[in-house]
């Protein structure tokens, strides 16, 4: 089914890069030291093919799943068994709080009822103008840059995916002096932040202290505090009746229709965090990447060009444009397939079970790993291949069913699944519409992931104003 690249051959025999996979087997102590420096290397090269695979340590075992049958089934068939992990929980817990990204069971459904309908189709298209803005402004942004100079392009689309959050969240762009302050201290408590915390290794009781560094809980209080600043000022607008019609209004005055309850300032909070976390960092991610690999493959990106010329009118807002950007959606898409943002996830097993014939004991974590799923050797034709083409085929359209998951699948699917694939593909056209994206050799890009799949050692792009 694979095919290797001396068979492709031309344009198509230049692999997107991957990272090296770890040699043999390792200590848990080398493996800890590997997981922390790279999620993704850390791991062994079998799981590009085997269905299932089992991981023991002192304190807990570890099942990674890859056979869609067993993915369906704990996303979709039995969820409710299947929680996320606590360990999940202790590296995030002082940015996020108790958000909707790591709580389970009434709590996470109490969330959802009440993020969930802004977050509707409809909601998108009302939001859908700020997203032009924030693309527009990116373009505009990037204008002094387009002279053909290395440029690190994440920290571009990192910017880009920041304003989009905050036009559509609480209608102000990334200038204001409270949306800039979080989005600076973000980026200080990405680098504090470390991938793996004491307590998702060890079986530690509540009480026993996390040991998160200094740096993580004051920057973690930092943006909280930020947050809070602009939840309470929201608050008090709704209170007055001058609150724009945004995603932070719709959320705070949508009630639990099974309670009637409302999020409080600090569960809105902790709401705002993740929306920042999981909105911004991601979509920044497979943002960057799809300028990557619309660099490395400049054939892909013409079309996209071209494209995006004939759909954007750029005196005119409609939202229907976004249905004339099909090129630029399967692009957007093939990158999160061979760079998922979130690379793998961590469930519980809430009782025994029994995967392909082999016992799995309760309180087993259960990882599932887009990383390795949307790359698997049985399952995808040229798995690390750039070929946008495949969502067009009835075979590629099959394996996008049963083992393509960039947002999760079932009923803990990203809310934001709907608002990313308009704003992704969007910005993605506007920036393609206005210049030329080249590779820089002499700084090649590498995937790690540690919250999110990022190069190594940044993006490196030149970009020049496309005439």
């Amino acid at each position: 089914m694979t095919k290797t690249t001396a068979e492709t051959g031309g344009e198509t025999s230049k692999l997107p890069p991957k990272p090296p996979a770890r040699e043999g087997r390792v200590s848990l102590r080398r493996y800890a030291k590997l997981f922390r420096k790279d999620i993704l290397s850390a791991q062994p090269a079998r799981l590009y093919r085997a269905w299932m695979a089992e991981f023991r340590t002192p304190f807990f075992r570890s099942f990674m799943c890859n056979d869609p049958e067993l993915v369906d089934l704990v996303l979709k068939g039995r969820p409710d068994d299947f929680p996320k992990s606590d360990r999940i929980r202790e590296g995030l817990a002082p940015l996020l709080g108790n958000s909707v990204f790591i709580t389970n069971g009434e709590t996470w459904k109490r969330q959802r009822r009440i993020i969930d309908p802004a977050f509707e189709g409809g909601r998108v298209r009302d939001v859908f103008p700020a997203m032009w803005d924030a693309g527009v402004a990116a373009v505009d942004r990037l204008a002094p840059n387009a002279d053909g100079q290395p440029l690190e392009i994440e920290l571009q689309t990192s910017h880009a995916a920041a304003d989009v959050i905050f036009r559509t969240l609480f209608s102000i762009p990334i200038e204001h002096e409270v949306a800039g302050a979080v989005f600076d201290k973000f980026k200080d408590h990405q680098r504090a932040q470390p991938v793996v915390n004491l307590g998702a290794l060890l079986p530690l009781p509540k009480w026993f202290p996390r040991f998160h560094s200094k740096q993580t809980k004051e920057t973690a209080r930092d943006i909280r505090a930020l947050i809070t600043q602009l939840t309470e000022d929201r608050m008090a607008q709704i209170k007055a009746g001058t609150a724009p019609d945004d995603l932070a209004t719709k959320i705070m005055t949508t009630k639990d229709p099974e309670t009637g309850a409302q999020f409080d300032t600090e569960e809105m909070v902790d709401q705002v965090a993740i929306f920042f976390l999981a909105g911004h960092e991601t979509s920044a991610s497979a943002l960057a990447w799809s300028l990557y690999l619309l660099a490395q493959f400049p054939e892909w990106q013409d079309r996209v060009a071209a494209e995006a010329e004939a759909a954007i009118d750029p005196e005119k807002i409609y939202f229907s444009t976004m249905s004339k950007l099909k090129l630029s959606r399967d692009v957007f898409r093939e990158a999160m397939r061979l760079y998922p943002p979130v690379p793998m996830m961590v469930r519980e097993a809430a009782c025994p079970e029994s995967f392909r014939a082999r016992k799995v004991p309760k309180g087993s974590q259960i990882v599932l790993s887009p990383w390795h799923l949307h790359r698997h050797e049985r399952i995808w034709d040229n798995p690390d291949g750039f070929d946008p083409g495949r969502f067009a085929t009835e075979e590629g359209k099959a394996c996008m069913r049963k083992a393509y998951i960039p947002f999760s699948s079932g009923q803990r699917v990203c809310p934001g699944s709907a608002f990313a694939m308009i704003e992704g593909p969007l910005i993605l056209s506007l920036l393609i519409r206005a210049y030329r994206f080249e590779i820089v050799t002499e700084k090649p890009a590498m995937p790690v992931a540690h919250l999110t799949v990022r190069g190594k050692d940044g993006i490196w792009l030149r970009l020049t104003q496309r005439g």
